[in-house]
């Protein structure tokens, strides 16, 4: 997700530093250029030697530390210019000031002043000092002038207190890294609604009914949607999937919470695709105490639910595009193809659970995208592949 990026990481003297290591090694997993730069602190803290092994990159601490092929580049300024995104983390008050206030006595508050890339500061340190008024002052001021803060944790910290000033989670970190530079922004201003993950139908206190979906293909829909920019709302049934970055959930659990929570999101959206597995039927009533066991058979009467692809078709707004999703055991293109006409939709995204690597609780799919110009026909890939594949082609449409 990261080939052809240069990922600058900026390690100041917290006792957080440590962590950085395991960053700089999932960038590199994801195919990024990583180059370190730490302050002299930071190095009391983990060695840049772990940092070259794990980047294959020399490790700047010092302004005037060059190497004599490093004449030409004047690494205090080609480390900035060079790269795409900087993230600093740990950012200690010390770093925060200096950048803050133009200061560049060290390698890593020079190497940020000639940047023109996104820059993010994760302040990192003891609750105290993170709240002081001054450094509060500094951190207001740098987003002022564009710098994008990531906001530190709330736990138990080194120093023993408990509150706000823990470095987050390393994936979070790369997370953030990926929503600045991974993708174009080529659906910023436009508003997108993906629903996903299984609906449940109760039938008394203690059952339901539900399916095999685990959320997965939606939850890659909402993540790539957010990492080109747009603005996604998720209406998502029960799974154990976290949200992704710069995406806002609401959570559901019937097919009639479903309903209503994409018919209201959709009313002024660009985009609605439809990737969650609503129940097509629900228990006519529901028992308010557990239904017993007896020696005999059991049968519950069952209602249709709300079409809720059907009906955003009918309300279709001018200039909005509305996908579906197609899960079938046979007849996928033809069942597929009336289903875009039956439901007034723009594209189909249909797939079959007979396929391997396709279908349910896997993190891969095989997709065939149906319009009402043609079919095409989507390698196996990785969900969070497909899904920036039904958005080139949503684009295109």
């Amino acid at each position: 997700m990261l080939q052809g990026k240069n990922v600058l990481l900026g390690v100041s003297g917290g006792i957080a530093a440590y962590k950085m290591a395991n960053v700089a090694s999932m960038l590199m997993k994801l195919h990024a250029d990583v180059h370190v730069v730490m302050t002299r602190n930071a190095a009391k803290f983990i060695t840049p030697e772990t940092f070259e092994v794990l980047t294959k990159n020399k490790v700047y601490l010092d302004t005037f530390d060059e190497q004599p092929d490093d004449a030409v580049h004047v690494p205090h300024i080609s480390l900035g210019t060079g790269a795409d995104v900087i993230l600093i983390a740990p950012a200690t008050a010390d770093i925060i000031g200096k950048i803050a206030g133009g200061i560049a006595d060290d390698m890593l508050s020079t190497v940020v002043l000639p940047a023109r890339c996104p820059i993010l500061i994760c302040p990192s340190m003891n609750v105290y000092m993170l709240e002081n008024p001054i450094v509060q002052d500094n951190i207001s001021k740098l987003k002022r002038f564009g710098y994008e803060i990531v906001e530190p944790a709330e736990g138990y910290l080194a120093c023993g207190y408990e509150g706000k000033g823990k470095l987050p989670e390393e994936s979070y970190l790369v997370e953030r890294i990926l929503h600045a530079v991974a993708r174009e922004k080529d659906m910023a201003g436009k508003k997108v609604v993906v629903s996903a993950g299984p609906t449940q139908e109760s039938l008394d206190p203690v059952r339901f009914i539900t399916n095999h979906s685990s959320g997965k293909m939606g939850y890659a829909l909402a993540e790539a949607a957010a990492l080109r920019g747009a603005k996604v709302t998720l209406v998502s049934g029960p799974t154990a999937l976290k949200t992704p970055y710069g995406v806002e959930r609401v959570d559901v659990l019937s097919a009639e919470d479903m309903y209503r929570e994409v018919t209201g999101a959709a009313a002024d959206a660009d985009i609605v695709v439809m990737a969650a597995a609503v129940a097509d039927y629900t228990p006519r009533t529901v028992a308010d105490r557990k239904i017993k066991k007896n020696d005999g058979d059991l049968s519950i009467p069952l209602a249709r639910t709300k079409d809720i692809l059907k009906t955003l078709g009918e309300k279709k707004r001018p200039g909005q595009f509305i996908c579906g999703f197609s899960m079938e055991t046979e007849n996928l293109l033809q069942n597929s193809a009336e289903k875009l006409r039956k439901k007034n939709a723009d594209m189909i995204c249909a797939n079959s659970l007979t396929q391997e690597g396709a279908g349910y609780q896997v993190d891969t799919n095989i997709l065939t995208l149906i319009t009402k110009d043609g079919n095409e026909q989507l390698p196996l890939m990785s969900k969070l592949d497909a899904a920036h594949a039904i958005f080139d082609k949503i684009l295109a449409l």
